[in-house]
């Protein structure tokens, strides 16, 4: 993928070497802002379904009767095809219009909705939430390449603020949502609440959006490298997912377990993958990705910082959710509501980061960013089980740090990426991103699980209940991931067992967002390798890393 506004100039056309015309200069386009507003709604549709279901799960869970693994897959099933088709559909997007792919993806991505919010069986909910993620990824790579086209200087700083916003913030305000409409309608409606607005997103695409696409550009896609990335990156996150409920090595019954060789199969896939696009790209041949782009530091860098950081921003925000109505007495909706201090604290942040960059620079404010949301988690592990107050201090603190992180970390990692490879470069960025996402559900729900598990069978061990009784609560428990609890705490024959769950809850939920703490930490170490880069220098360093690329 590339950047439509400037030529590729290491691609000749015609006599002389000449290199390829400018497709068209679109920063006076009529009505832009209009266009903004198309790319703003498609993302904070795509990005609240990540975690729109999160708040109405227990309510899923009950209405049907899904296990522990499927409540788990309906967000990983999301991240992970998301992630998996990021790079194709960028490429096709390339190819064939981006605006073109923004609207055929919002089609699909309502359509899926209409059928996950009809499911009657936890199997059509999780097919529908796959389509959904293929939707998704249609959406997404084509939103920044459109935006560096029609915004320049002080208004691209504002759109890229805006599109911050809306990655960060609606990914909190998804909970609230998903939880008023649990509450007062039917958690169906998370669902069907994308096709109206996503209709007014393909209205205004249809109507403001400028077509761009890459004329340079060689057409085909690099099937083999697709296949390769879908099923390594899915036997990985599968082995994630799977392993609470198989275990690591052996299963419940002895037998062994199918974890290792998902996880096995995942890595030599994925290695294979590598070794693939690099014969390719030495013969010559169409690739999915550039691997040389990996050869840039901030880019290097900015990738690792992003996929760990969405690794512990959504492993927490997928926990979280299940104790507050699990195990300190909050419905779906005001834990939604608890959620939105988040989005309020992002979108307070959002509007201030433009006027912050210009003074400390976007490398400073991407770190300190991602210092306050290391702290904001480490304190809510602390404050569990806490008051709505000191949980809500802690979300929006942590809210403030997403706002600063969230709307420059792909600035600061494409700032030395050529300017033909922008699109390309952003398209995995926000692969990258997606399998953190995947792997924050995968690993930090799976310790949740795990931690709840044997924290419920010793406290129950403690204390003179029936066998057959005492399995039924630890099995009850695990199997709906705590959502259980409330209904074992109305019932007389299991209050006793219930309140010692809540606390196995409570002291999971420490040590899973103790985890997402310390992870995002991890994050903040992996930003000071970034280095600032001013504008002169910027020019001059993608002109050297374009061969490096190449290589």
């Amino acid at each position: 993928m590339s950047d439509p506004t400037t030529p590729t100039p290491r691609i000749p056309t015609g006599a002389a070497g000449a290199t390829a015309a400018p497709p068209g200069d679109f920063t006076g386009t009529p009505h832009r802002w209009w266009g903004m507003a198309a790319i703003a709604l498609g993302t904070s549709l795509v990005i609240m379904d990540a975690t729109i279901a999160n708040v109405a799960l227990p309510v899923v869970i009950d209405d049907l009767h899904m296990s522990a693994t499927q409540a788990q897959w309906v967000s990983a099933v999301y991240a992970l095809v998301f992630a998996s088709l990021m790079l194709t559909s960028g490429r096709f997007g390339d190819l064939f219009g981006r605006r073109m792919m923004f609207v055929a993806g919002l089609v699909v991505f309502m359509g899926s909705s209409l059928v996950a919010g009809s499911a009657g069986s936890p199997e059509v909910l999780l097919a529908a939430r796959l389509v959904q993620g293929v939707g998704a990824a249609m959406v997404l790579p084509a939103t920044t390449s459109t935006i560096n086209a029609m915004f320049t200087g002080k208004d691209r700083s504002i759109a890229f603020a805006i599109y911050g916003s809306a990655i960060g913030g609606m990914a909190a305000v998804g909970p609230l949502v998903g939880g008023w409409l649990a509450t007062d309608a039917s958690w169906r409606w998370a669902f069907w609440l994308n096709i109206p607005f996503g209709i007014a997103a393909v209205v205004l695409a249809t109507r403001y959006l400028p077509e761009t696409r890459d004329r340079t550009l060689r057409r085909g896609i690099d099937w083999s490298g697709t296949v390769l990335a879908t099923l390594g990156l899915g036997g990985i996150v599968f082995a994630l997912v799977e392993s609470s409920s198989f275990g690591w090595l052996h299963q419940a019954d002895g037998s062994l377990s199918p974890v290792p060789f998902a996880l096995a199969g995942g890595v030599v896939l994925m290695g294979l993958w590598v070794w693939a696009e690099r014969i390719r790209h030495r013969r010559g041949a169409i690739v999915q990705a550039h691997l040389g782009l990996w050869r840039i530091a901030n880019f290097r860098h900015g990738a690792i910082a992003s996929m760990v950081i969405t690794l512990g921003e959504f492993g927490m925000l997928f926990t979280l959710p299940l104790v507050l109505q699990g195990a300190l007495g909050y419905d779906a909706l005001g834990t939604g509501w608890l959620m939105m201090v988040l989005a309020v604290g992002t979108f307070v942040m959002s509007g201030a980061v433009p006027q912050l960059t210009r003074r400390i620079g976007a490398r400073r404010v991407v770190q300190f960013g991602v210092f306050v949301e290391a702290i904001a988690v480490a304190g809510l592990a602390l404050a569990l089980p806490g008051t709505a107050w000191s949980i809500g201090a802690c979300l929006f603190l942590y809210g403030l740090g997403v706002g600063m992180a969230t709307a420059q970390v792909t600035s600061v990692s494409l700032a030395e990426v050529p300017v033909g490879l922008s699109g390309e470069a952003s398209g995995m960025l926000t692969t990258v991103r997606q399998i953190g996402s995947a792997l924050g559900v995968a690993v930090l729900g799976g310790l949740l699980i795990s931690s709840l598990t044997q924290g419920t069978q010793s406290r129950l061990d403690e204390v003179p209940l029936p066998a057959a009784a005492r399995t039924a609560v630890v099995s009850a428990v695990h199997d709906s991931i705590g959502a259980a609890i409330p209904a074992l705490q109305r019932d007389a024959r299991t209050t006793a067992a219930a309140q010692l769950a809540a606390e196995a809850l409570v002291d999971a939920a420490r040590i899973s967002t103790g985890v997402a703490g310390g992870i995002l930490g991890i994050g903040f170490l992996a930003t000071l390798a970034l280095t600032e880069v001013s504008a002169e220098e910027t020019m001059r360093r993608r002109g050297r890393t374009e061969s490096a690329v190449e290589a």
